[in-house]
């Protein structure tokens, strides 16, 4: 395999090293907090030689890139998902014949998914830097701000690696929900005057006080954060659906487990997770990235981008659309839906089969775990032809309802994004189980050995 011969490079890579002990769920929580800390504290340390003028290209995507503009975290997560995005399409296209049920494969992925975020964290700083994007004081500034850029990226890089090995979750979640909290908070109870309108308080319930008071009630202003109430409950009412196998407990193969023993198989309706949403959103950064580089040079085959916000072409027809668009150019929303809608499906198709949850994988850990239907004879022909009764379509069902409705959020401008808020609440339903999962371990140490933790 063409990989392993990458392996000697591999091994240069710097990496944080996994925990040679059993952590305890004080220890997780206390590294959890202060990569937390430290991501606070790096989004607030501004980029060096930056001008005033530059203008934040991906402003309605910022949530989902887990970045704060105009620091040294401007480029967030952005090269780690792309280079995700990247390595999905070459694996689910077979040009790489990776098993990531195997380890030695699944450390192939890792390490190559490394070495692309490293090389896409360089792209994307240059084109930020030299397209416009990130306008500097002077020329001379051009460098040192793309070295701060990728400083900042590659802190966040191995940041996430400390999440993975050290605390809960990953750090990419961890960063998203992170960055979403304060753009929430922030949007909505802010009472320092606008540095845009003087004497206008930014925060919606501030603001909306202010014109009671000031005698011209506006209701309007807190449009935003009605989205985004709607939006939290419709998202925590689909974490919480899900379909109950009714399954049975023979004699595991090798682990003399107690035949006989009932329960019930449980199988998430958002199935993929919000997953294909953060791929997605990456997928239509990069499209404008790209526009920009193809203007840069005389080649502007994927549209224009003006003032670092696209104004004509694909990179437009693939910019988040606002509410009063599907008035003024309903043809635009459209085109953005079909293809937001679309790419969620097809990567929680990818990201089901690649991350070991298609059917084929699952009826084969039932089996193995000497797991059976009852009504059903025990064998893994017949746990794969009920495990893909339900798996595909809620695959597909499951990316479809996170596509609908972060696109629908988006539209009304929810605070913190209408993707950020349902990414948010996927990623801290997600991180509370691991967490009450851990916990309860610490207390009941012997259900490690049951659960073969």
């Amino acid at each position: 395999m063409f990989l392993e011969k990458l392996k000697p490079l591999y091994s240069l890579l710097p990496e944080v090293r996994a925990p040679t002990h059993r952590q305890g769920f004080k220890e997780k929580l206390k590294w959890l907090a202060i990569v937390l800390v430290l991501y606070y504290f790096l989004a607030e340390i501004p980029l060096y030689g930056l001008s005033p003028n530059a203008v934040d290209q991906f402003a309605q995507l910022r949530a989902v890139l887990a970045g704060s503009f105009g620091s040294i975290l401007t480029l967030g997560i952005g090269p780690i998902v792309t280079s995700s995005i990247v390595l999905q399409v070459l694996v689910g296209a077979k040009i790489l014949n990776l098993d990531l049920s195997k380890h030695e494969h699944k450390s192939l992925f890792q390490s190559t998914q490394k070495v692309l975020a490293i090389v896409f964290t360089v792209f994307e700083a240059g084109v930020l830097v030299f397209t416009g994007s990130l306008i500097p004081i002077g020329p001379e500034y051009l460098g040192i701000i793309m070295i701060q850029l990728i400083i900042g990226a590659m802190l966040i890089l191995f940041l996430d690696e400390v999440v993975t090995k050290w605390g809960f979750g990953s750090g990419v979640g961890l960063f998203i929900a992170a960055g979403v909290a304060q753009s929430i908070i922030v949007g909505t109870f802010n009472f320092l005057p606008s540095r845009v309108q003087a004497g206008v308080m930014p925060g919606m319930i501030p603001g909306f006080i202010q014109s009671v008071v000031g005698g011209a009630p506006n209701p309007s202003l807190l449009l935003p954060l009605v989205a985004t109430i709607i939006v939290f409950f419709v998202a925590v009412y689909g974490e919480s659906m899900k379909i109950e196998i009714p399954i049975s407990q023979g004699r595991a193969r090798g682990h003399g487990r107690i035949k006989g023993a009932v329960g019930k198989f449980p199988l998430k309706f958002i199935y993929a997770s919000n997953m294909p949403v953060i791929l997605t959103s990456a997928l239509l950064v990069n499209v404008s990235l790209v526009a920009s580089v193809f203007q840069k040079i005389g080649i502007p085959i994927l549209g224009t981008v003006q003032g670092g916000k696209a104004i004509s072409g694909l990179a437009l027809y693939l910019t988040t659309p606002q509410l009063a668009t599907i008035l003024t150019n309903p043809f635009r929303v459209l085109i953005y839906a079909i293809f937001y809608l679309g790419f969620c499906v097809l990567f929680a198709i990818l990201w089901v089969e690649i991350g070991g949850l298609g059917a084929d994988k699952v009826a084969n850990d039932l089996y193995t775990n000497g797991v059976q239907i009852p009504g059903f004879r025990s064998s893994k022909t017949q746990l794969y032809k009920i495990m893909r009764k339900y798996i595909p379509p809620l695959t597909v069902l499951g990316g479809l309802f996170v596509g609908l409705l972060a696109f629908g959020a988006d539209l009304t401008q929810a605070v913190g994004g209408g993707t950020g808020v349902l990414l948010t609440v996927g990623i801290v339903y997600k991180l509370y189980e691991e967490i009450a999962q851990e916990q309860l371990m610490d207390m009941h140490p012997a259900l490690r050995k049951f659960l073969g933790d």
